[in-house]
């Protein structure tokens, strides 16, 4: 029994649902989620965006856009808002950190951080799928094409950017 008294038991690995909200004395360390997460998951994300946008700052210089009928025109306006809503809100949080430094609440920044991230990907979805309609409703002159397209990227990002995470997480 004396070589008991060594044994010390581990902490519960079990963590429920949600967030988890951590004290003073570990904010700023690796259990707050650390920062540079955030980082590494926009460096993914964020070129998407600014290739998507990129690409349609150019699409109204081309000479035949002045060709496209009304609707595929307000497809674009549409597709350009969104992309860049997204490109502001996926880089936001770098220039608020850079604005705020040194951060004095680390937990509450990411927590803003992360849900202007979602909601720039949530702008990049819609974005990425009217312009997969809009690029092939061009591109194949049939809006039929065009919507079928944008149903299958809907579906792709419906499925790997919004729906297997959460089934995963749990």
């Amino acid at each position: 029994m004396a070589d008991m008294a060594h044994v010390v038991k581990s902490p519960s690995t079990h963590r429920l649902p949600g967030p988890q909200l951590v004290g003073a004395a570990q904010e700023g360390t690796h259990e707050d989620g650390d920062l540079s997460d955030m980082l590494g998951e926009l460096r993914v994300v964020l070129p998407t965006a600014q290739l998507l946008t990129a690409f349609l700052i150019t699409v109204p210089f081309m000479p035949a856009f002045s060709g496209i009928v009304e609707v595929e025109r307000y497809v674009f306006l549409a597709t350009f808002i969104l992309s860049v809503s997204g490109l502001v809100l996926l880089s936001a949080p770098a220039v608020q950190h850079r604005m705020m430094r040194p951060l004095v609440d680390r937990i509450t920044f990411k927590r803003r951080a992360s849900k202007q991230i979602l909601l720039g990907c949530a702008a990049i979805s819609m974005a990425l799928i009217l312009a997969a309609q809009f690029v092939l409703s061009v591109a194949m002159d049939s809006a039929v094409l065009g919507t079928v397209g944008a149903s299958g990227v809907a579906a792709l990002l419906g499925l790997f950017w919004w729906l297997l995470p959460g089934a995963w997480k749990g």
